[in-house]
């Protein structure tokens, strides 16, 4: 699981940014893990340390987040 920059308060918000076309590069913040640069990856939100409250299945090119599938 993934993590982008800004930090969205709800899955809705993220989602019309995506459509939109903001660019959305995902990252681990924990560093141990490296997030996906292709295929698909888990965007959670809002990030630590407040609760995660949402979740989005996403598709990845070249490490940026292109499509939002949950």
């Amino acid at each position: 699981m993934s993590y982008v920059d800004p930090d969205y308060k709800s899955k809705k918000d993220f989602k019309a940014a995506v459509a939109s076309g903001k660019r959305h590069v995902t990252y681990n913040p924990s560093g141990m893990f490296g997030s996906p640069q292709n295929g698909s990856d888990v965007i959670e939100g809002p990030h630590y340390p407040k609760p995660h409250r949402w979740y989005a299945a996403v598709e990845v090119q070249n490490g940026i987040v292109v499509k939002v599938r949950g």
